[in-house]
């Protein structure tokens, strides 16, 4: 019968007992696996989407803005701030900062155009939000990271960074490095195993 075949066939490899799995763990086995975290730049959409909302209703309310023809637009991806003067269209900007923040959304991941003239006399700012960590700055980190003297490793796996190491405490010191060397992006560790 041969490999759990007695049990519907689902095993097709002889069944380890305890001290085979043991052996295993104890001789580098992928059971005792690296531990390892997960470093990303993302930012919540859900939260962002609050943050417009609560800056739309302070606009509305708040006397300077009373005439300015000064709205904001979500679209999902992106916020435009048009109004009717440039100096309008940055003071709603500041609003929606403010908003952000008090959201828990980090500002390093907006980015903002200057006002710029669009038809009809306004002004109009686009914003954006950085999500995933761009290519050249994930190889800044992963270099911050191999050049720091810890025993880990760094791999780039898309829009993301893994570090492993066997050691956690190397893993807790590689969190506050790059808490320090961020790259100006809002960082968050992730998975951590």
């Amino acid at each position: 019968m041969g490999g759990g075949a007695g049990r519907g066939g689902l095993l097709a490899f002889p069944r380890l007992g305890w001290t085979d799995r043991w052996l295993r763990r104890v001789k580098g086995g992928r059971d005792l696996a690296d531990s390892s975290f997960d470093v990303v730049s993302r930012v919540e959409l859900q939260e962002v989407d609050n943050a417009v909302n609560q800056a739309k209703k302070e606009l509305s309310q708040r006397f300077d803005f009373k005439n300015t023809g000064t709205a904001l637009d979500w679209s999902g991806e992106e916020v435009v701030i048009v109004s009717k003067t440039d100096q309008r269209a940055l003071a709603a900007l500041d609003v929606f900062k403010e908003k952000l923040v008090r959201r828990s959304v980090s500002l390093k991941a907006l980015t903002a155009t200057d006002p710029k003239p669009a038809g009809g006399g306004t002004y109009r700012i686009e914003c954006g939000f950085v999500q995933g960590i761009p290519e050249e700055k994930a190889k800044a980190l992963a270099k911050t990271v191999r050049q720091s003297g810890l025993k880990v490793q760094a791999q780039i796996q898309g829009d993301q960074l893994r570090v492993t190491s066997k050691s956690k405490n190397d893993l807790q010191k590689a969190i506050a490095l790059l808490k320090e060397h961020d790259e100006g992006l809002p960082l968050q560790f992730s998975n951590y195993r």
